[in-house]
């Protein structure tokens, strides 16, 4: 057939022969002289946009196009605008023409590529590429035959023409295997299969393939593109390196190649000798050509998968002394100045150290086959080097690698490794410094380099969390490796930090006081390296070794409790200026050193000397005499002294269970100690509270005590607390609403705002506050103290937290809880659900219903949000501080009272909860409980929502197997009928914002607004993953039920243990294995949560709608059967699920989740279409789509559920394409990302908070067609 552009009608006319017309062409012209002359009229130039738009749905468009395209006297923008034309006609028209027309078309696109000249613009030439790998799409390796060929011939013609070549196969090689391309993937096995063809050179064909399909030939010439591209890198580093457009083609060929290394065959990258060319270009004196280099070896060395013959082809060689000393060079090339930061080198030096990591990775991975000798050393070499540079972003995957390499048994022991452990252990301990701790403008390059790295604080404390806890782990493995002489080098580093500790400091006053001091800083980040060897050294004390050094082992003990103990008894020197005598030197130390003296001293008892009974009672005693006193004035100062006392409270707790049975040995001498320190100090009751539950600990852990004795004790204890649950007074507060607010300290409070008209005053922080307002605060202080409910929290979370699940402590905690709760749980359910109504503002009848609306301001929380709010959290709680006696002060009481008892009352349920099945055997509970929790959360802030919806959350799941038949019903239908009516209630609310938002909006508090409405939506999506993961162990965990001291004190508690195992697994047999199974046979369960799965699919958080998506996914199969259940949940889901992706898949704001949401359309088409019609007549009735192309898709879907997901996405995507939302940038509304600021998996998994759990690979390409396309 003729290429020509006579050939058969596109146009429709008869031959082809249709011209384009002189006005048609001429009009054309004008509208595009007129859209881009600034001069224009705006109506105008809307005129010719329109008319220009009108222009490619014309039959004759794609004659226009060619000829505009064609004819180079033309203006670069007019013959870009007849690509345009013809790209319309190919994506959008091709399937409506005939063989003869398509083929027509394609010879334009051809002719096109032919006439590719250097003096065309580049995007003109970008553009033609693109239209060619559109019809490649289409029609290669279908009746397309010869490409291949075609493309041969355009490489050996020009550079321009090889460049042109190289961005056809760059960009056909990104859409079949990288990205997410609909057309491709309905054809992705046909061209997998045709693209390995033509890069594979034929030999390497023959020896991997020998069987392969060979009936369809669509390669031409035997070398293949890998080894064609190749030449060309090995011609320019000969030869070219000053030809401009010769550096501008091997570019793209290394562009190329860094596309094709992610899914050819590695055996063709050997044979083609491409990583020494690649290599090769990293010497270039082009910058754009080193980066190119070496993003392709990232690419290649990102691969997951190498086989031993692969390994010993393409990366043994990067070993080589040469390649080692050259990667070397680059590196230091690419370092840059921190004062003054070249982006483009900067980009390349992070780029090379993430390559670094994944050939090094191969260290750890394939250790046998990577030979130990010089190459190693010298690799090892230039991972230290790296691993100095002074950014953390540059260094930190070389961090990464060597926690890698250390805990490989085979090379963490090798003597090249071993000899850089002293240099590697020095670079970790100077860099445990808490850098979120310095100023932003401190001069520290590392600090400025991460400025320029990091935008946002989660992301920083993100980072450098994963950064530290590296270090740790190196820090760790040294000391496990050289157990000695690394504890004694560290702790020698530490006498001579704390002999220096303040040298060139500024004397001390509490009035200036500040939480990140220099020598804070500098102790604290010592004091990590401790921690750290310490943990390395406790896992040396459980190898072989540590037996058969028992004589060093006690010589090493024994230094370290001299050490610790000389460390609890040093004084550091504090100067003070000389007004400040009156201070007493107990008096002037920082509180916060003091309390990271206290968490070092308990790490020494609870680590290597955890079996010292002795020097734990010396650490106990240490605790207890540490305290520091107020000071007036003084809030920063009193807010440590403040922390350091609550701390050393929960080390007592720590010790205490750690080492109960010595402890209680001197039981009485302890109580005495405690006795004195609460006599002694200004303690709130709570705090006394805290002293005590040492105590308590004591008595519950230890097991030398007498049953009848604990149990004495315990209730000894318990007894004051629970006379206050059963106080006459105090259950008579709890009748009424207004009792409780008498209760609270807050009787006449309505009545108070409304005489001060409060509504009325703008800014309530500056309006101070009168005597009677004051009253308020301290009567909502001393009635908050005076409950019951905090003293309960504390021995309650004693009794549980740390308990292992089974043992004596937890039946002795089951079994005296057990008598406690029936006088506690109906009054806690009282007090919450009065807490959630006090949000209600129809209960505040003192006030008119029209100034209510003051509720809502009263009731919402100030919090500093990180990323959204204005300042640093240090700022915030220094302006909380200084509107205590103001109006804003008085809410903030308010709302102080409110969040305790909530929040309380929420822990109290969960500790209740793991006390076996007691609190789920009331069958009178569930109604109330529900009630109580969430009858009122509607009136809930959103975060305040968010909070009830994840402290509730575990109740939900340890209810047993057995009683969630009556349990769980009332729960979650009650909290998803709340849930899904306050989130999207919410959602609304911000879309009805947004519509109306003017430039006087407070964008701070929409941005704060909408990024809470977030967290709640996330927090409701996992609880619906937690509870319906088809992936979740069917096993719930056993829970036993309360046993009486007379089983535990004859028999093994593991017998009852046993006993309850094979109660559950009756339950198991009975078809409750698990919580997804027993809401999806539940149908009064099932309907709320699957409703607001439903509605979640709209919700404008990307995050869930992906896990949403996946969730529902895992429905639909549930619900092919007949029963009457399965029939009306498969109908909502082909009707309202159906219908809520294909709106949202119509929504922009979706436009990354489109592929998630074809998945699901596909699935619910695929599984249910023969069973119902709801699906084909929903997509029938959308504008547009014929009722042929819904039969064609839908029969494709079906075929598809046999193969891959990824022809089932794109079926969906091609059929609903003209209905697909379309994104910001595309749109041409927001610019696109700057690519030099684009993170790449690596980077972006270190600023996740659990690296580890996220540390993956660049996504690797579909290849599916690959493994099986050559057949057997």
């Amino acid at each position: 057939m003729s290429n020509s552009p006579g050939s058969p009608g596109v146009n429709g006319t008869h031959g082809g022969e249709l011209a384009p017309t002189v006005n048609t062409d001429a009009q054309i012209l004008q509208a595009l002289d007129l859209i881009h002359d600034p001069r224009s009229p705006n109506v105008l130039r809307q005129n010719a946009s329109h008319y220009l738009e009108e222009i490619k749905s014309k039959d004759e468009a794609p004659y226009h196009g060619y000829f505009l395209a064609s004819n180079k006297s033309h203006p670069a923008i007019a013959r870009h605008y007849g690509l345009s034309l013809l790209e319309y006609a190919i994506r959008i028209r091709w399937e409506d023409y005939t063989e003869d027309q398509s083929t027509a078309l394609r010879g334009w696109i051809l002719k096109l590529a032919q006439d590719t000249a250097e003096q065309d613009p580049q995007y003109i030439r970008n553009k033609l590429a693109q239209l060619w790998v559109e019809i490649a799409k289409r029609s290669w390796a279908l009746d397309w035959m010869n490409m291949d060929e075609l493309l041969v011939q355009l490489w050996n013609g020009t550079v321009a023409q090889k460049e042109f070549v190289l961005v056809v196969l760059e960009t056909l090689s990104d859409n079949v295997f990288g990205r997410e391309d609909t057309i491709a993937g309905l054809r992705g096995h046909d061209l997998n299969k045709a693209c390995v063809e033509i890069f594979t050179p034929a030999s390497v064909l023959s020896e991997q393939f020998p069987t392969r399909e060979t009936s369809i030939n669509v390669r031409y010439g035997d070398e293949g593109w890998l080894s064609r591209i190749s030449d060309l890198l090995g011609w320019y580093s000969s030869e070219g390196q000053n030809h401009d457009a010769l550096q501008s083609c091997a570019v793209r060929a290394l562009s190329t190649l860094r596309s094709a290394v992610a899914w050819a065959v590695l055996k063709a990258l050997a044979t083609s000798n491409c990583v020494q060319r690649i290599c090769e270009c990293m010497t270039a004196s082009n910058q754009a050509i080193r980066l190119a280099a070496v993003e392709a070896l990232y690419t290649l060395y990102n691969r997951p998968r190498f086989a031993d013959e692969d390994v010993r082809d393409l990366v043994c060689p990067m070993y080589k002394r040469e390649t080692v000393l050259l990667l070397g060079k680059i590196f230091d090339w690419s370092i840059v100045d921190v004062m003054n930061i070249d982006e483009d080198k900067y980009l390349l030096s992070k780029k090379f150290s993430e390559t670094v990591y994944n050939i090094g990775r191969f260290l750890e991975e394939k250790p046998s086959l990577i030979r130990m000798q010089s190459e190693v050393t010298s690799f090892l070499d230039l991972l230290l080097n790296i691993l100095r540079s002074q950014s953390l972003h540059v260094s930190i995957p070389i961090l990464h690698l060597w926690v890698k390499l250390l805990n490989s048994d085979m090379i963490g022991n090798s003597r090249p490794v071993i000899d850089l452990i002293g240099p590697l252990l020095e670079i970790c301990s100077q860099r445990l410094i808490r850098y979120e701790a310095l100023p932003e403008d401190s001069s520290l390059p590392s600090m400025i380099f991460l400025n320029n790295d990091v935008d946002t604080m989660p992301e920083r404390h993100a980072f450098l969390g994963n950064y530290a806890r590296f270090c740790n782990q190196i820090v760790e493995s040294v000391v496990q490796k050289k157990p000695f002489d690394a504890l004694y080098h560290i702790i020698g580093q530490a006498d001579e930090v704390l002999s220096h500790l303040y040298d060139g400091e500024a004397a001390f006053q509490v009035w200036t006081y500040t939480k990140t001091s220099v020598p804070l800083l500098r102790l604290d980040a010592q004091f990590s390296v401790i921690e750290a060897a310490l943990k390395g050294y406790a896992r040396w004390l459980i190898t072989p070794d540590a037996h058969s050094s028992a004589e060093q082992q006690e010589v090493m003990n024994s230094n370290l409790e001299t050490w610790c103990t000389r460390l609890m008894n040093l004084t550091f020197e504090v100067k003070f200026p000389k007004i400040m005598t009156h201070t007493s030197a107990e008096g002037s130390k920082d509180p916060l050193i003091k309390q990271r003296v206290t968490q070092l001293a308990v790490e020494f008892a609870t680590g290597p000397l955890k079996r010292n009974s002795s020097f734990i009672f010396k650490v106990f005693e240490f605790i207890l005499a540490t305290r520091a006193r107020n000071e007036p004035d003084a809030v920063v100062y009193n807010d440590a002294v403040k922390e350091l006392q609550l701390y050393c409270i929960h080390q007592l707790q720590r010790l205490a269970m750690r080492a109960p049975d010595y402890l209680i040995t001197i039981y009485e001498e302890i109580a005495q100690k405690i006795d004195e320190v609460c006599r002694n100090t200004v303690l709130e009751e709570q705090d006394r509270t805290r002293y005590a539950s040492v105590l308590f600990i004591l008595t519950h852990r230890a097991t030398e005590l007498g049953i009848s004795q604990r149990e004495k004790r315990l209730e000894e204890f318990l007894q004051p607390v629970v006379r206050q649950w059963q106080s006459s007074d105090f259950i008579a507060s709890l009748v009424s609403f207004g009792s409780f607010c008498q209760l609270l300290g807050m009787g006449g409070i309505q009545e108070y705002f409304k005489s001060r008209a409060i509504w009325q005053v703008s800014d309530w922080s500056v309006h101070p506050l009168d005597e009677d307002g004051k009253s308020f605060q301290l009567q909502m202080h001393h009635a908050l103290e005076h409950l019951p409910l905090r003293a309960t929290k504390i021995f309650l979370s004693v009794s549980v937290e740390k308990v292992e699940f089974g043992s004596r402590p937890y039946y002795t905690s089951c079994d005296l809880w057990s008598k406690m709760l029936p006088a506690i749980l109906p009054n806690l359910l009282q007090l919450i659900s009065h807490a959630h109504s006090f949000h209600d503002a129809s209960n505040w009848t003192a006030l008119p219903p029209e100034m209510r609306a003051i509720v809502g301001r009263i009731l919402t929380d100030r919090f500093w949000q990180v990323g959204i709010s204005s300042g640093s959290r240090d700022d915030f709680y220094a302006k909380v501080g200084g509107t205590k006696a103001t109006l804003e002060g008085l809410a903030s009481s308010i709302r102080a009272t409110l969040r305790a008892i909530r929040e309380t009352g929420y822990r109290l349920l969960f500790y209740m909860s793991l006390l076996g099945e007691q609190i789920y055997l009331y069958e009178e509970l569930p109604k109330p409980l529900s009630k109580a929790l969430y009858t009122d959360a509607y009136a809930l802030s959103t975060h305040q929502t968010a909070i009830l919806v994840e402290m509730t959350r575990p109740i939900i799941e340890n209810c047993p197997a057995s009683l969630r038949g009556h349990f769980i019903p009332p729960m979650l239908v009650a909290l998803f009928t709340q849930l899904d009516r306050k989130v999207s209630d919410e959602w609304d609310k911000i879309e009805r914002q947004s519509k109306a938002a003017s430039l006087d909006d407070n964008l701070d508090e929409e941005m704060r607004d909408e990024s809470i409405l977030r967290q709640l939506t996330f927090t409701s999506v996992m609880l619906v993953v937690s509870l319906l993961d088809p992936n979740k162990s069917s096993q719930c965990k056993p829970v036993p039920r309360l046993w009486k001291s007379t089983a535990y004190s004859s028999s093994d508690p593991a017998d009852a243990l046993n006993t309850e195992r094979n109660a559950q697994d009756q339950a198991a047999q009975n078809g409750h294995s698990s919580m997804r199974k027993f809401i999806l046979s539940t149908p009064e369960t099932l309907k709320p949560v699957i409703l607001f799965c439903t509605h979640a699919l709209r919700m404008h958080d990307t995050r869930s709608c992906g896990l949403i998506t996946r969730v529902l996914r895992s429905l639909i199969p549930e619900f092919r059967g007949s029963s009457p259940i399965a029939a009306d949940v498969r109908e909502f889901i082909s009707t309202e699920v159906f219908k809520a992706c294909i709106t949202s898949l119509h929504d922009p704001y979706f436009v990354d989740t489109q592929g998630d949401l074809a998945q699901l359309i596909a699935s619910i088409i695929s599984t249910y279409s023969t069973k119902t019609e709801t699906p084909r007549q929903i997509l029938t009735s959308l504008p547009g789509i014929d009722p042929g192309s819904v039969d064609r898709a839908i029969l494709h879907c079906m075929k598809g559920a046999e193969k891959n997901s990824r022809q089932q996405r794109a079926v969906v995507l091609k059929l609903l394409e003209g209905l697909r939302g379309v994104s910001l940038s595309e749109q041409g509304k927001i610019a696109k990302p700057d690519p030099k600021k684009a993170r790449s998996a690596m980077q972006e998994s270190y600023m996740t908070v659990d690296v580890q759990a996220n540390f993956i690979k660049d996504p690797s390409p579909d290849l599916g067609g690959v493994a099986d396309m050559f057949g057997g």
